[in-house]
């Protein structure tokens, strides 16, 4: 038994299905998704530069990326296994490591960004 997509347009329907999955089934999606939305607007409000939102986006992207990898290998572990395994364990924290090396990332660039334009939107300096 195959579970390979026969089309194009099923294998964007099973990978909109698997985004909608995610989204609803992991906190952490929904607060990224958040965290992204109010981002877009602040920069929409600040008139953030061409370069500005080039790096805006693939620190959402690259946040939105690793949370679905994560979300993949979770479930991975947990079919091969409910039991308590110190492998399962590491490697479920790799991810969930790597999904907040993300979330620092976006969040510094976040600040590079927003900081020194509210600054000077409020005459801080």
């Amino acid at each position: 038994m195959s579970f390979k997509t026969k089309n194009m347009r099923d294998s964007f329907r099973c990978a909109l299905s698997g985004l909608g999955d995610a989204w609803r089934s992991e906190r952490n999606m929904r607060i990224h998704t958040l965290a992204a939305c109010i981002a877009v607007v602040v920069g929409l409000w600040l008139g953030l530069e061409r370069l500005e939102w080039l790096f805006l986006f693939s620190a959402v992207f690259l946040v939105t990326t690793m949370e679905m990898l994560n979300t993949a290998l979770e479930r991975v572990v947990d079919l091969f296994t409910r039991d308590y395994h110190p492998l399962a364990r590491l490697a479920k924290n790799a991810a969930a490591g790597a999904a907040l090396l993300a979330a620092f990332y976006a969040l510094t660039v976040a600040l590079l960004i927003f900081v020194p334009k509210l600054m000077q939107r409020f005459n801080f300096f």
